[in-house]
């Protein structure tokens, strides 16, 4: 009788948090949720929650356990559902302005270890020597086996000045190595260039912020003022990890003069959106070559999608990662945020790239970038290997895209970029390339 009682409060607290979600604009699907069978669903939840307070060991935080549930269920969804207490929330909002206290590295998770995708150029992580593929076995005193990546995220940052400990497995080292960084500001500029070959421009996008069309747009005026007649335009989006959609689709609407530039779908109208090419004033139409690779994802994969399927530029590089799902990023009421997938996107021949990536036009593999491994012990990664982890717990071993080692160079530090010269070459012999390509057709 008391059980039953107190699984009607819990049901009780549970509508009223479900409600406080309907008053803040979400009531129609939450309402057809709770009803029929899912209401059994609710009073299995309020039994556990109940038992566990009751006869627990120790008397444990029902937020805690909450906040528990809640990522236990997203867990269920695919790797990028997640929820966002309210500090980590507050932090993917100021990273997406490209400005943060922290080391400068971008991570993953890979078979359990947080692993270092790449560290940002100019950066405390880069001066010190991490490197992409390094796996992080500890963050100070405590091991990263089974941590988050948020609870990551919010050990690593901190304030400008602080110091932090990683411990470091790289291949080719017979035991972890202690690597002590000391914090600062980090200062995203996501958008680089340079003329190389004295007419041909370099415009590199490390990833899609607020500010990265703004800085995108002077760029590319820079490099048309200082070569008027540029011979052609070299747009790198390799490692670019994405960001802002909306970034990604102003960075196409640069080149494309009309017509789609992406577009969504998903279970609910509110999520088939359509972007456009706008009549916001004369496109760069130069020969062009975008540079891809197995780090070019979701942002840049729009954008790389977009100006081959019109035939705006020759894609150059490797397959690309292939994240063509859109998450939402959902306010709640105590401050924290809910990160959502809600939708796949498309290129404007209606490709999905999701899982699949984008093959090149012209495939140049880079000897700095990974090459098969005869052990599988540090491996690149690309979407379907995630989403094969997520739902099967394991990968298979003999995935050719998977069972490869992880450079010992970082992007920038290549005495011999193979893929970029191979661009230059191209556009310096644009008309006969181009040539070859329409006989070839």
């Amino acid at each position: 009788m008391k059980l039953r009682q107190l699984r009607s409060s819990w049901l009780m607290i549970i509508g009223c948090l479900i409600i406080g979600y309907m008053i803040g604009g979400h009531g129609e699907s939450i309402v057809s949720a709770v009803t029929d069978k899912n209401y059994e669903n609710l009073k299995l939840f309020s039994d556990v929650l109940y038992i566990i307070q009751k006869d627990y060991v120790e008397e444990p935080k029902v937020d805690q356990l909450v906040e528990g549930a809640i990522n236990g269920m997203l867990g269920t969804l695919d790797p990028h559902s997640s929820y966002m207490p309210p500090d980590v929330y507050k932090e993917m909002q100021v990273e997406t302005q490209g400005k943060f206290g922290g080391l400068g590295i971008e991570i993953t998770i890979k078979d359990d270890i947080l692993t270092v995708v790449s560290p940002i150029e100019d950066t405390p992580a880069y001066q010190a020597g991490i490197k992409a593929g390094d796996q992080i076995v500890k963050i100070g005193d405590e091991f990263t086996k089974n941590m988050t990546m948020f609870d990551a995220v919010k050990k690593l940052r901190g304030k400008e000045g602080t110091k932090v400990t990683l411990t470091i497995m790289r291949e080719g080292f017979t035991q972890p190595k202690d690597f002590t960084l000391t914090r600062a500001t980090i200062q995203i500029k996501s958008v680089k260039s340079k003329i190389v070959d004295e007419r041909i421009g370099y415009i590199r996008i490390t990833q899609f912020q607020e500010q990265t069309t703004r800085d995108f747009q002077k760029a590319l005026a820079e490099l048309e003022s200082k070569a008027p007649s540029l011979q052609g335009l070299i747009l790198d989006l390799r490692n670019n990890p994405g960001g802002l959609l909306d970034s990604a689709v102003e960075v196409s609407d640069e080149f494309i003069d009309s017509g789609l530039i992406v577009y969504t779908q998903g279970r609910s109208e509110g999520q088939k959106m359509e972007f456009k090419a706008k009549n916001n004033g004369p496109k760069h139409h130069h020969p062009m070559i975008v540079l891809v690779n197995a780090g070019s994802a979701s942002g840049s994969e729009i954008v790389a999608g977009a100006l081959q399927d019109y035939g705006l530029a020759v894609l150059l590089g490797t397959r690309t990662f292939g994240k063509g799902s859109v998450q939402t990023v959902i306010p709640l009421d105590n401050e924290a945020g809910l990160r959502l997938t809600t939708a796949k996107y498309f290129t404007p021949k209606g490709r999905s790239i999701h899982t699949k990536g984008i093959e090149p036009d012209v495939i140049v593999e880079d000897k700095t970038e990974p090459v098969e491994a005869s052990s599988p012990k540090v491996r690149i990664m690309r979407e379907k290997d995630l989403e094969n982890f997520h739902r099967n717990g394991k990968i298979e071993e003999n995935s050719k895209d998977i069972s490869k080692e992880v450079p010992e160079k970082n992007q920038g530090e290549k005495a011999d970029d193979l893929q970029l010269n191979r661009a230059i070459e191209i556009l310096k012999s644009w008309d006969i390339f181009k040539g070859k390509e329409k006989k070839a057709a």
